[in-house]
């Protein structure tokens, strides 16, 4: 939303031509005459608003002059600086160095013999290589003292299955394929270790102009802005700052973001090549190359993009992360790192356990009328994520969901603005409105907080993003539950779709079991026993 002077910060002609052109005649005097801050952009350290500038004599993010004078004499007196802003998340964009003093209070190392029973306890598997043993705490895994103290700021008090063995493997600096369910912490396992390299490394990197230390790339901008919000809260207060490259917003201001100096620059594989190829930004100081849902980042749609991007990295460590791993994806991997290994987390490409799947046989014609049953029934658990197949379904189902059961419902996808999906998802996850209808934009990787009940109403076109868009429903194993509505136009689908939810237990409904689309492998000798003859 925008505040102050009301200017839309994509198409103003002052924020285009101030200070990143090197103008300073309209410098906010006040912090009153500056704008909120969008959810991607820097805040103010004193007041939250819009960080249009930053302090020379500290790197900090300020909003005017006035918060710079604010800044200037809480430094002074040694007084700490702090956002007035009540929300955690995204934190404020504090950068100072602080001492790498290690708590090292945490569990002993693991043997060898308890190391693999955790493992098969809880599903941990590894292939390819030789890594360190998984831990028990963030304090086992050397990181400096602001970190884990982020950490537990954060809310995490112990890790989880995938970062207990992904973070002290890349801290290793092992590169790594990783599969886990939808919202069991990957996004924490790979900035982690990012952080602390970064902070270690901060000396040798700390010139006018810092080079980045990093990059993530994500296939979403939605995605882009999430991970960079996370990094900003686990990375504050130590030497850390990011720039977030997605499209939708100018370059002029990615870019002087990037020129101040980062560690880490998160983006998406295309507007990231349009700055490479227009602007002189040196990549040759990347250690980490991270890819965020790395099954859609290495299809066709963005594999090119992507290696243009790695090519012109020196040999970085690989972070590849995914709920869903196919083999082509495995086979890219090994050819962009030799050594890479493979941790992959309960069985693959399956959905979380603490997703519970209810399929139901619906015609066509009659899936918006079931819709509304469910809407209107105790069985309604808002905030809820309605997955469709098309921009204009999502459009029309959530004018009809508004009109017809006076639940407030609105659509997203990839036509409507950035400003627009920014504010849609505010209201969403703030509780002003109840239900999205969405296409697959929301299927990936975003963490949707609150929401507990994802309804598939068209089936997507691939088993694997039905995976990721139930996954939706559940945040670090909390229980959600997944509502899939099926006929024989999935027909393809179909047998996959029987054989997950056969795996969790979920009931069948008798349409889709006896479905003629329904057809097992007989070469696979799973389903039935030879008969046996009398003699």
């Amino acid at each position: 939303m925008e505040g102050g002077n009301g200017n839309d910060p994509c198409e103003s002609s002052v924020l285009q031509k101030d200070i990143y052109q090197g103008i300073d005649d309209d410098v906010k005097l006040n912090s009153k005459d500056q704008r909120d801050a969008l959810a991607d952009e820097p805040k103010c350290v004193i007041c939250g608003r819009y960080g249009e500038y930053v302090c020379d004599e500290t790197d900090d993010d300020i909003c005017s002059l006035e918060c710079k004078q604010t800044l200037l004499l809480r430094a002074a007196n040694s007084l700490p600086v702090c956002s007035s802003s009540t929300q955690r998340l995204p934190a404020t964009d504090e950068c100072f160095y602080v001492r790498d003093s290690v708590d090292r209070s945490g569990p002993p190392s693991l043997t060898c013999d308890q190391a693999e029973l955790l493992r098969n306890r809880l599903e941990i598997h590894v292939k390819g290589g030789v890594i360190p043993a998984p831990v028990l705490a963030f304090s086992s895994c050397g990181l400096p003292q602001k970190l884990l103290q982020n950490i537990e700021t954060a809310g995490y008090v112990m890790p989880t299955p995938v970062q207990m063995q992904v973070i002290p493997a890349a801290l290793d600096g092992r590169s790594l394929l990783v599969s886990a369910d939808t919202g069991s912490g990957k996004t924490a396992s790979f900035l982690i270790p990012i952080i602390s390299l970064c902070a270690k490394l901060y000396p040798n990197n700390n010139s006018n102009l810092r080079k980045p230390l990093a990059v993530v790339l994500t296939p979403t901008r939605e995605l882009g802005i999430q991970v960079e919000d996370q990094a900003k809260l686990l990375g504050k207060g130590l030497p850390f700052k990011t720039a977030l490259v997605v499209g939708g917003d100018p370059i002029a201001r990615q870019l002087y973001r990037i020129q101040q100096g980062v560690e880490l620059i998160i983006g998406t594989p295309g507007r990231l090549i349009d700055i490479l190829t227009k602007q002189d930004i040196e990549l040759s100081d990347v250690k980490i190359f991270g890819l965020d849902e790395v099954d859609c980042m290495l299809q066709r749609g963005f594999r090119d993009q992507v290696m243009q991007i790695f090519r012109a990295l020196s040999q970085p460590q690989l972070l590849m992360y995914s709920a869903t791993i196919s083999q082509d994806v495995e086979k890219i991997a090994s050819c962009m790192a030799t050594d890479i290994v493979t941790v992959s987390i309960g069985k693959p490409n399956r959905p979380s356990k603490a997703v519970k799947q209810l399929a139901i046989w619906v015609e066509s014609k009659q899936k918006k009328q079931k819709l509304f049953d469910i809407l209107r029934s105790k069985h309604f658990r808002p905030p809820a994520v309605v997955y469709v197949g098309s921009r204009a379904g999502a459009d029309l189902l959530s004018d009809a969901i508004t009109a017809t059961t006076g639940i407030k419902a609105l659509s997203i996808h990839g036509t409507k603005s950035m400003k627009e999906r920014r504010e849609i998802m505010r209201m969403f996850l703030v509780g002003e409105v109840s239900v999205v209808v969405s296409t697959g934009i929301l299927g990936r990787g975003i963490d949707l907080l609150a929401v507990r009940q994802v309804i598939v109403f068209d089936m997507p076109n691939s088993i694997k993003e039905y995976v990721h868009q139930i996954g939706r429903a559940s945040r670090l194993g909390e229980e959600g539950n997944a509502i899939v509505f099926v006929n024989d136009e999935d027909k393809k689908l179909i047998p996959e779709l029987v054989d997950i939810l056969k795996s969790s237990g979920a009931v069948i409904p008798r349409e889709l079991g006896n479905s003629r689309y329904n057809v097992v492998s007989l070469s696979s000798g799973k389903n039935f026993k030879k008969r046996k003859y009398g003699g």
